[in-house]
């Protein structure tokens, strides 16, 4: 309660009572008037950080407006109307402790492998092309008006759409023809192909054959990079993209083979025991691609680079794989040459460095006159290896 105390007045003898505050009181109401202060500085403080998010938020819309123009713009535009001469990728000399790939000597619009690539380049007439622009700025519009919602909150992914389902076939098929074609040019076009790939990964993340090619351009960087520890980052990067893929595409032969390069690759920095370990994991997946897709030389030529490998294994390498496994790896030259003329059945002229294992195959069996007609047919194709 406020106490009262009368105070004379100088003025007079009468009196008047003015009301006095207690320390305690005093105290009460100046840590009020202090949190009164502070709580007024906090509102303000809290709605310059909100003006702050909303135009954070408006600078990202007008980002990914910006890239999605420019990457249909792109797509559009790139034009390869005659296709590259394709190499002949063979990677490192031990298939068993790593793996790269061999690709097709032909013109024939497929793929690395022998497989086709996905959608042959066309002409988008004016009504397409108006079409494909106005579900841009439909797609656009739905991003903006999502992003807008509430600048506090965490948008979650699912509740934006980039672009239309249509939109990903119309942009894809161009966009995958020009990374096959990258991929099978020199260094600066694989470099130029990693490039693209990772561009489009935002809009393109779900597709299985975007995924594949992705984790084939990680391969290629591991391949022409010089320094060991880029290789590692390259392989190890390139494996997570396709081990997520297999999570949800196992019945893709692609999927399985890149699996089995992309770990061949890795292991080549790993220990003995390791690299033996992925032996198994390469052979595994190499045979399940075949399973799926048995007419694809890509994958006999690995297989048979895989044989050829593990029937040369050295005295610590066998000793190791059968202490670690109760069933070692086992695979006779026999086995790799006939994997090797199975490529050439599937794939005639389908990699130099096939063609030079066949020689080597006949060679070890004592047929030396097979080893030199092979040799003599490997030098008939284009160098482009560095094996």
């Amino acid at each position: 309660a406020i106490l009262r105390r009368q105070l004379p007045m100088e003025a007079g003898d009468g009196a008047i009572y003015t009301p006095l505050l207690t320390h305690e009181e005093q105290q009460v109401l100046d840590r009020l008037d202090f949190i009164l202060r502070n709580f007024t500085e906090l509102r303000q403080e809290v709605e310059e950080l909100r003006n702050s998010l909303q135009c954070l938020a408006a600078e990202i819309v007008g980002e990914i407006k910006s890239h999605l123009e420019e990457t249909h713009r792109v797509t559009r535009r790139r034009r390869f109307p005659f296709p590259r001469e394709r190499s002949d990728s063979t990677g490192s000399s031990s298939i068993y402790f790593t793996a790269s790939s061999g690709a097709a000597n032909t013109d024939d619009g497929e793929s690395e492998g022998g497989y086709t690539t996905a959608n042959a380049e066309s002409d988008y007439d004016r009504e397409s092309e108006q079409e494909s622009e106005e579900g841009e700025d439909e797609v656009s519009c739905e991003t903006v008006r999502t992003a807008r919602r509430d600048s506090l909150d965490l948008v979650n992914e699912d509740d934006i759409h980039l672009i239309s389902d249509s939109s990903v076939e119309e942009g894809m098929g161009q966009l995958l023809q020009q990374a096959d074609q990258l991929h099978n040019g020199d260094e600066q076009e694989k470099r130029e192909g990693f490039q693209l790939l990772l561009n489009n990964k935002l809009v393109y993340a779900d597709q299985k054959d975007f995924l594949w090619r992705l984790a084939r351009a990680y391969s290629d960087m591991c391949e022409i990079t010089e320094d060991a520890e880029e290789k590692k980052s390259y392989a190890s990067d390139g494996k997570q993209e396709i081990e997520a893929a297999l999570q949800k595409w196992d019945q893709s032969a692609e999927c399985h083979q890149w699996y089995a390069i992309l770990c061949g690759q890795l292991a080549e920095h790993e220990s003995i025991q390791k690299r033996i370990q992925v032996g198994y994991v390469f052979k595994e997946h190499i045979d399940k691609a075949i399973s799926l897709k048995p007419d694809d030389p890509k994958s006999y030529y690995l297989l048979g680079r895989w044989c050829y490998q593990v029937s040369h294994l050295g005295w610590l390498e066998k000793k190791t794989a059968a202490a670690l496994f109760e069933a070692p790896p086992t695979a006779t030259v026999q086995d790799a040459l006939e994997n090797f003329l199975r490529v050439e059945e599937l794939s005639p002229g389908f990699s130099k460095a096939g063609r030079v294992y066949i020689a080597k195959c006949y060679r070890d069996l004592g047929n030396n006159s097979a080893a030199l007609l092979w040799m003599n047919l490997a030098s008939e194709l284009p160098i482009d290896t560095k094996e």
